[in-house]
């Protein structure tokens, strides 16, 4: 055991999505433990209001606006943006962070909460980003981060996943802890009673229903799907993952990724890029990764788990008895 049996929890809305951080403090360091918790509280705070989109006074948002010239940003900026490129790169552009233009012109242009209340939304013609993210620059030295002209990043769930990451790495040394920002999860330590974390993988066209349940002793959960972010325009209804081999919302015959990996930020890029790839790719590449391991739901509801006989020390998958 790690820890008391009654967690510490804070809960809120923040980044378009329901946030959860629970820590559970080893005997004796639960007013420690409160105080780190809420300055983890005010990281993710602090991290929102420089990564938000929508936010004009926000560091991603004066990056966008000022494509072509380096604008200073903080150090967290600069994190999630060089964790953004560091993934672009690894998966070949299939993971790119540099599909804002093509984002917008989908139609995803504002707040997702307001963008689901509208009507038809006026989708233009598709923004190819053309492996942008290659142009794009971090100076470390003088603090700031340049995109190329007609570029516009979008941080999205990877901010996220870095995020859930950055939270448990902090709160770990108090207890058990678990982040969870919309459903990029990471987790450190065991919660009280339990030999891993219960984390429920849910059937994307009903969320009160669990597929199964994926039993992880460390790293992050991270899922991506088409079911979700959808809104409709005149083309017919789009969803919010981009393909950057087109720019368009993405056509795959996979409607659901749930990935487990050492972290929650690998998890996330992780399960865009094998949503993106479909379901044969996806199974093929999460076999062989020998770190990763994953949940696929296809178009006609066959679940198939993959990769768990190489992390079976680390996680394991239960499915629902149909």
């Amino acid at each position: 055991m790690n820890g008391t049996s009654t967690p510490l929890v804070q809960a809120f809305h923040g980044f378009g999505t329901e946030v959860y951080v629970r820590l559970w403090p080893r005997p004796g360091r639960e007013q420690e433990a409160a105080g780190a918790l809420q300055r983890a509280v005010a990281l993710l705070r602090r991290a929102e209001r420089r990564l938000s989109r929508f936010d004009p006074r926000s560091d991603l948002s004066r990056i966008n606006r000022r494509a072509g010239e380096p604008v200073r940003v903080g150090r967290l900026t600069r994190a999630v943006v060089a964790e953004a490129l560091a993934a672009a790169h690894a998966t070949g552009g299939l993971f790119d962070p540099t599909v804002l233009r093509a984002v917008q012109a989908a139609g995803y242009d504002r707040d997702f909460a307001l963008l689901a209340k509208g009507g038809a939304v006026t989708a233009d013609a598709p923004d190819v980003p053309r492996a942008r993210f290659r142009a794009v620059e971090i100076d470390w030295q003088a603090g700031t981060v340049r995109v190329p002209v007609g570029a516009g990043l979008d941080l999205g769930g990877i901010a996220k996943g870095w995020l859930a990451d950055a939270v448990v790495r902090r709160l770990r040394r108090y207890g058990a802890a678990l982040a969870d920002l919309g459903g990029d999860i990471a987790v450190a330590g065991r919660p009280p009673g339990e030999e891993a974390w219960q984390i429920e993988v849910a059937d994307p066209w009903d969320e009160s229903r669990a597929l199964g349940v994926l039993s992880l002793r460390a790293g992050g959960v991270a899922t991506s799907g088409v079911l979700r972010r959808r809104w409709c325009t005149a083309a017919g209804p789009y969803h919010h993952i981009i393909d950057p081999r087109t720019g368009r919302p993405a056509r795959t015959d996979l409607v659901q990724v749930t990935v487990a990996a050492p972290r929650a930020a690998a998890a996330e890029v992780a399960a865009t890029a094998a949503l993106l790839l479909g379901r044969e790719k996806a199974a093929t590449v999460l076999t062989l990764s020998g770190c990763l391991a994953g949940v696929l739901v296809d178009v006609h509801g066959t679940v198939t788990s993959v990769g768990f006989s190489n992390r079976e020390r680390w996680a394991t998958w239960h499915p629902t008895e149909a």
